[in-house]
């Protein structure tokens, strides 16, 4: 692993951590020639490798948008960062479940969604806007009036 401070390749690991589910694994390290300590995270690697888009175009998974996408969401709330990391992968749990090596955009942005609604359902509405594409109060309307009939 490559030091974030010198560059070097050579370090040790310090400490090593599997998360609550066993997804991850943490890895605390230290750099030999300059001593920085840092973190490393060790997952298994999604099976889906393709993203089948609604347009019709195909792309390479992408962990980091599916978080940047629920960060923005949960901004200004109550959500951890460990909250929004557990969430997705849950959602990768799901996709290996399926064992398919394309995963259609519209699964993955479900599931975002009906895991969000069960963190936090401020989060829930914003994703929701975006990604149903809400042209009108009226549909804000009716998603909140699905989201009280649930509660």
């Amino acid at each position: 692993m490559r030091c974030p401070a010198c560059g070097n390749e050579d370090d040790r690991v310090i400490d090593s951590r599997t998360s609550e589910r066993g997804e991850c694994t943490r890895r605390r390290r230290e750099c030999t020639a300059c001593g920085r300590r840092f973190t490393t995270y060790e997952r298994v690697e999604l099976v889906a490798s393709q993203v089948a888009k609604k347009d019709g175009r195909r792309e390479p998974y992408d962990r980091e948008k599916l978080l940047g996408g629920v960060r923005v969401a949960c901004k200004k709330r109550p959500v951890s960062v460990a909250q929004i990391d557990e969430l997705a992968s849950r959602i990768e749990a799901e996709v290996a479940e399926l064992g398919d090596k394309e995963i259609d955009s519209r699964f993955l942005g479900e599931r975002v969604m009906a895991h969000l609604r069960a963190l936090d359902e401020v989060a829930y509405v914003r994703f929701a806007s975006v990604y149903r594409e809400f042209r009108s109060i009226s549909a804000f309307r009716e998603e909140l009036g699905k989201l009280g009939d649930q509660s």
